[in-house]
C-alpha cells in the first residue's frame, strides 16, 4: 500500500506560513518528500495544490519555487488519475477551488467571455446544449441567421436545432465559433449582440488540460524573485495613514501589446475561477499601468475604452501579482474624490500580506486618480454573503480605520469595541456582524470636510431621473433626452456644435442628470466652460482627468452629492 499523503501534506499545510531560520530548509525537504505521492481524493489535491500555489507566491527559497513548479507540472496527472479512478470530483468545481489543471469548467458564459474563450481556446471548448431548455429562444433567434429555418421552427414542436445548426457550421464542434462568427459580422451595436447571445444560454464545458489558462500554470515572468525570510506582515502592522501619506509608488504605463497580454492574463485568472468583471472583460489595453509595490508585488490598474464606460462615475479594474502569480482583483468605481473599492483575494492567498497589499491599492488608486474618500459596498462586508460574516470582514476593515457611514452603526461598532477590549476571546455575533454588514463603511484622508459621501448612492440619481421621465415625459426616454440634451445644448459656453459622437452622448448623460438641479441656470459661464471640460474628459483618452475636474469643479459636485443623497420616496 503506498504511503498516505495525509501526514506529509499537514506538515506542509503548517509550514507554508513559517518564515524563520531553517523554515526554507524544512519546506524544501517536505517538498522534495511529496514528489511521488499519490492523492486518493479531491479534497487532498485541493489542498495540496494551494499549498503549493501559496508557497510560489510566497517562497523563502529559490528552490522551493522549483519544487513547487515541479509539483504543480504534475497536479494535471494527479486529476487524471482521480477521474480514472471514479473519484468525486465535484469538489473541482466549487468557485473556491475551480480552474485547476485537468479539470473542466462548464458555465454560461457572456457573449464577450464567450467570443475570447472560442478564439483563444477553439480546441478545448465544447457545447452542452439542453434543447428543452434552450428550445423556446431558438425557435426566434436562429432563424435570423439559419436559412429556412422558420419554416421548421416556427411550427413544429419537434425541430432538430442541433442538426440545422450543425449543417450550417460544417459539423457540430464548428457550431460555437460558426456562431461566434456569424455575430462578429452583424450589423448589431455590442449589446445587441450580447443580448441575442445570452439569450441563448449557451452551457460551455472549458476542458483546462494543462493550459497556461488554469490556476495551477497561471504566471508572468517576475524581474527578480523575491523571497521571505521573515514571518509576513501582519493586518496589525499596517497603518493605512502612514501608506497614504508615504512617497509615491514608482509606475509605468504599459505598451498595448504589453497591456493585451496582461489583460488576457487577468480575464484568465477570473475566467477560471468562475467571475467575471466589467473592466476584465471590457477594459482598454492602452491604459493598462503597473507599480512595483515592493516584496515581489505588482499591482495593475486599467480603465475603460470611452465607448464602454458608465454614464456618470469612472471605472478602474485591476489584478496584483505576487512572484509572477495572480492573488487578488480589484474593482474600483468613483466621482470626484469618493471611489467605492472592490477588493479580493483568491482563497488560495487569503493568509498572504493581505491587508499590506490592500493598504498599497489604496495608496495607488489615491496616486493614480486622486480619491481621498474610499468606500466599501456591504457585500465585501458580509451582506448576503454568508463567507464575509464568517471570517469577520467587518473587522478587516474597521480595524484599518474604516467608519460606517450610519450613526446607529457606528454607535453598535464602538459598542462592540469595548466588548472586546475588556473580554478577553469575546467574538462579535453573526447576528451583530450581518447588522454591521448593512451599510458602506469609509475612510477618508487629507483636508477635506469628512462625510460628505456617507449617504451617496448613484441609484439614488438614476430613480430620480426615472421618477421624472416617468411624470414629464409620460416614461419615454428618448423624448427626455431630446428635450435635456436641446435645453443644455442652449447654453453658449458649452458650444456643444464640436463635440465628436461620444462626447455627445456624455453630453445627453449629464443633460438629464442637470434637468432635475434647477440651479443650472444661475451658472457662470466659467462654470458652464467647466462642465464642457468634464463633458470631453469622459470621453477622453483615460478617466484620470474626467475624475480631476470633477472634484474641481465645486457647484457640480454639490449637485451629484444633494440628488445622490436624497432619501428615496418608499
Amino acid at each position: 500500500m503506498k504511503k498516505s499523503p495525509l501526514p506529509a501534506l499537514a506538515a506542509l499545510e503548517a509550514a507554508k506560513a513559517e518564515y524563520s531560520p531553517g523554515s526554507a530548509l524544512r519546506v524544501e525537504k517536505l517538498l522534495a518528500s511529496l514528489r511521488r505521492m499519490t492523492f486518493r481524493d479531491a479534497e487532498s489535491l485541493v489542498h495540496f495544490h494551494d499549498a503549493l500555489l501559496f508557497l510560489r507566491a510566497f517562497p523563502q527559497s529559490h528552490k522551493i519555487v522549483a519544487l513547487t513548479e515541479e509539483l504543480l507540472g504534475n497536479v494535471g496527472q494527479q486529476v487524471n488519475r482521480l477521474r480514472n479512478d471514479g473519484a468525486d470530483l465535484d469538489l473541482f468545481d466549487s468557485e473556491e477551488f475551480s480552474g485547476i489543471a485537468g479539470t473542466e469548467l462548464r458555465d454560461t458564459y457572456t457573449y464577450e467571455v464567450a467570443r475570447w474563450l472560442a478564439q483563444r481556446f477553439p480546441g478545448q471548448l465544447r457545447v452542452e446544449w439542453d434543447i428543452d431548455e434552450q428550445g423556446r429562444q431558438m425557435s426566434s433567434s436562429l432563424p435570423q441567421i439559419l436559412p429556412l429555418l422558420a419554416d421548421d421552427s416556427l411550427v413544429e414542436a419537434d425541430t432538430p436545432y442541433l442538426e440545422w445548426l450543425s449543417s450550417a457550421a460544417g459539423g457540430e464542434q464548428r457550431v460555437l465559433l460558426w456562431l461566434m462568427q456569424r455575430l462578429e459580422g452583424a450589423p448589431l451595436t455590442m449589446l445587441e449582440k450580447t443580448a441575442w447571445y445570452d439569450a441563448l444560454k449557451i452551457n460551455i464545458a472549458w476542458e483546462l488540460g494543462e493550459s497556461a489558462a488554469s490556476r495551477t500554470q497561471a504566471r508572468r515572468n517576475p524581474p527578480a524573485f523575491y523571497f521571505h525570510k521573515a514571518p509576513l506582515i501582519q493586518r496589525k502592522q499596517v497603518s493605512l495613514a502612514e501608506e497614504l501619506a508615504s512617497p509615491l509608488l514608482p509606475t509605468r504605463k504599459l505598451s498595448r501589446r504589453e497591456g493585451e497580454e496582461l489583460m488576457t492574463f487577468a480575464r484568465a485568472a477570473l475566467t477560471v475561477r468562475y467571475r467575471e468583471l466589467w473592466g476584465t472583460t471590457r477594459g482598454d489595453p492602452a491604459q493598462v499601468i503597473e507599480a512595483d509595490v515592493g516584496r515581489g508585488a505588482r499591482i495593475f490598474l486599467w480603465g475603460l475604452p470611452p465607448a464602454r464606460r458608465l454614464p456618470l462615475r469612472a471605472y478602474l479594474a485591476g489584478i496584483t501579482v505576487k512572484n509572477g502569480v495572480p492573488i487578488n482583483y480589484i474593482e474600483a468605481i468613483g466621482l470626484a474624490e469618493w471611489m467605492e473599492v472592490g477588493f479580493n483575494t483568491f482563497y488560495a492567498f487569503r493568509d498572504g500580506e493581505t491587508a499590506w497589499i490592500y493598504a498599497k491599492v489604496l495608496h495607488l488608486l489615491h496616486q493614480h486618480v486622486g480619491v481621498t474618500c474610499f468606500s466599501v459596498y456591504p457585500y465585501q462586508l458580509g451582506q448576503d454573503n454568508e463567507e464575509a460574516i464568517k471570517s469577520g470582514a467587518f473587522w478587516f476593515y474597521r480595524k484599518l480605520g474604516f467608519r460606517p457611514g450610519k450613526p446607529e452603526l457606528l454607535a453598535i461598532t464602538e459598542k462592540e469595541e469595548a466588548k472586546i477590549a475588556r473580554t478577553p476571546g469575546y467574538r462579535t455575533s453573526a447576528r451583530t456582524l450581518r447588522k454591521l454588514a448593512a451599510e458602506h463603511v469609509f475612510y477618508e484622508f487629507g483636508d477635506g470636510p469628512r462625510g460628505l459621501w456617507d449617504s451617496f448612492s448613484i441609484r439614488n440619481i438614476g430613480f430620480a431621473v426615472e421618477r421624472r421621465m416617468a411624470r414629464k415625459f409620460g416614461g419615454d426616454p428618448v423624448a427626455m433626452r431630446k428635450a435635456d440634451v436641446a435645453a443644455l445644448a442652449k447654453k453658449p459656453s458649452l458650444d456643444v456644435e464640436k463635440l465628436s459622437p461620444l462626447e455627445h452622448s456624455a453630453l445627453a448623460d449629464f443633460a438629464i442628470l442637470l434637468a432635475l438641479a434647477p440651479e443650472v441656470a444661475r451658472w457662470t459661464g466659467s462654470e458652464l466652460r467647466g462642465l464642457a471640460r468634464i463633458i470631453r474628459a469622459k470621453a477622453g483618452a483615460s478617466e484620470t482627468e474626467y475624475m480631476r475636474l470633477l472634484r474641481a469643479h465645486a457647484t457640480l459636485k454639490e449637485v451629484l452629492l444633494r440628488l445622490g443623497s436624497q432619501p428615496l420616496p418608499w
